[in-house]
């Protein structure tokens, strides 16, 4: 697969996780994002489980559990605290910093020398971000601000050991996959319920937001994600980041009517462009001994891609 195909399949991602905001506003009971959150990672993970069929084994164990942890355990109850706590555009700004941090801990874990490009690409990407989300007067909030830097630390570093663990000999990426979205589900648990209390009551259209966000909005978008941090460099990946908040913005202005002027319009420009910039390069090479070929349970998922391609099901 050529380095187009790899970056198009893993930029879905952050393009699917743009569209949290709009199916959570209108689709899910409000003042549940911890429950949420809950109901995004741990049926997907169960339901990755029950596909692949594979425990971790030995050291996987551990690895799973932190790797869950920084992805999905933390990252959400931490994301979900600054989105509260500051308006959402200041809270897309503090998040949008993720590629600065990756730049420092691939320095420090994974020995790539961070670049002049790297960073301006970083910094240029953030300041479009913030172009685009950023209202006059908007006020800060300590602790939103700690815990949006925070909840990016906690995403960069899931990307930065994601991407030296690799994954197990003859384990596919959708196990890992599974693996991680479990233990971060598990994590986010006793949270959710400490925090929240018990389940709402669940509708029909709660009950489809609820399927979406657990089957394309995570299952399948961290898949992607997580195959797409394998075979591109760390901060090539976390530049695709910025895709969420102009994808929300889109979606925003699409359906919800919201205003969308000159000044996002530029942002959103300079954010492509800066996310485009970080793709050009060299293709990082895998390491001796990485597994390539898809186990069987991926198989199966790309093959029943391929039908309803066919069929004319998928658009």
């Amino acid at each position: 697969m050529s380095k187009a195909a790899i970056v198009a399949l893993t930029a879905l991602a952050p393009i699917s996780w743009g569209s949290t905001y709009f199916v959570t506003t209108e689709f899910l009971p409000p003042d549940r994002p911890l429950f949420t959150g809950l109901m995004r990672a741990l049926p997907a993970g169960l339901l990755l489980l029950a596909l692949t069929r594979k425990l971790p084994q030995g050291a996987w164990w551990w690895k799973s559990a932190v790797l869950g942890a920084l992805n999905i355990g933390a990252f959400f109850p931490l994301l979900f605290l600054a989105a509260y706590r500051l308006p959402g555009g200041v809270a897309a700004v503090v998040g949008s910093v993720g590629p600065l941090f990756v730049v420092g801990l691939a320095a420090l874990f994974l020995g790539d020398r961070p670049t002049v490009k790297s960073l301006l690409t970083a910094v240029a990407a953030a300041f479009g971000v913030s172009l685009v989300v950023l209202k006059a007067g908007a006020a800060l909030d300590l602790v939103g601000v700690i815990a949006g830097l925070l909840s990016a630390l906690s995403m960069s570093a899931g990307v930065v050991f994601t991407k030296r663990w690799g994954r197990p000999e003859g384990v596919g990426a959708l196990a890992l996959t599974g693996w991680q979205l479990t233990a971060g589900g598990l994590v986010i648990l006793p949270v959710a319920f400490l925090v929240e209390g018990a389940p709402p009551a669940l509708t029909g259209t709660h009950l489809a937001g609820y399927a979406y966000l657990a089957l394309g909005n995570t299952a399948v978008s961290y898949f992607l994600w997580f195959r797409g941090i394998e075979r591109l460099s760390a901060s090539s990946v976390t530049l695709l980041g910025p895709l969420s908040p102009l994808t929300a913005a889109i979606i925003g202005w699409a359906a919800l009517g919201q205003a969308l002027g000159p000044v996002q319009v530029l942002g959103m420009v300079i954010a492509f462009a800066a996310t485009l910039t970080g793709q050009l390069g060299p293709r990082t090479p895998k390491k001796s001994g990485q597994v390539t070929p898809f186990s069987s349970a991926e198989r199966k998922v790309q093959e029943v891609s391929m039908d309803l391609e066919v069929s004319g099901v998928r658009r």
